[in-house]
């Protein structure tokens, strides 16, 4: 009798255990990236005004856009986090706004900082605890940040070697995964997550 009570009472922790499991880096990592995008979301619109009081009217509407897309990845971490039982504290971005070329440098630094570093290791740590939904998520934000590297790579290119009239005037971002697309390359479906294209912003 008492060696199935302790097998039954020991059942019972191992169990309650398994229940409350929390991915408790996933979530510590959501709650970086949510702070990260809403950073990059308020930078790059402060930015995209500087650009137009400077009269980079092209470079203007690639921060415009790669803002909207950093908003939709915020919506995105937020509803895994909260799917996790887990809220999001206050947050406050704080950042400088300089000159058009120097932040569109400061804006391949963040995006080159979260591609090579920041979106692997959140990815790989939400694949370790088996939080697919964060998985998921991690995944669109790393490819999607790569594009917008290499919109600002072609950026400051062109505004290195005025050649500014070469750029996309037109942008098209997907509401869903955030997937940002030079217009006139847009596909019919967004390469991420299927998105048809007539449903882009």
């Amino acid at each position: 009798m008492k060696k199935t009570n302790l097998f039954t009472i020991l059942s019972l922790l191992i169990l309650a255990s398994c229940n409350s499991f929390k991915p408790v880096k996933t979530i510590d990592n959501l709650k970086a990236g949510i702070k990260g995008e809403m950073l990059a979301c308020a930078m790059y619109s402060a930015f995209a005004e500087k650009a137009k009081a400077e009269g980079h009217d092209t470079i203007a509407k690639l921060f415009d856009a790669i803002s909207i897309s950093e908003g939709i990845h915020i919506i995105n971490l937020r509803k895994v986090l909260e799917s996790l039982g887990q809220r999001m504290e206050n947050f406050k971005p704080e950042y400088d706004v300089k000159t058009t070329e120097e932040n569109i440098q400061v804006a391949i630094d963040e995006e080159t900082f979260e591609t090579k570093t920041i979106y692997p290791l959140y990815f790989n740590e939400a694949k370790n605890e088996k939080a697919g939904n964060a998985v998921h998520i991690f995944r669109w934000e790393f490819y999607t940040e790569l594009k917008h590297l290499s919109f600002f790579q072609q950026a400051l290119n062109a505004i290195q070697n005025k050649t500014e009239g070469t750029l996309p005037f037109q942008y098209a971002v997907c509401p869903v995964c955030g997937n940002t697309y030079d217009y006139a390359t847009l596909e019919n479906k967004c390469a991420f997550c299927g998105l048809s294209k007539d449903k882009f912003r």
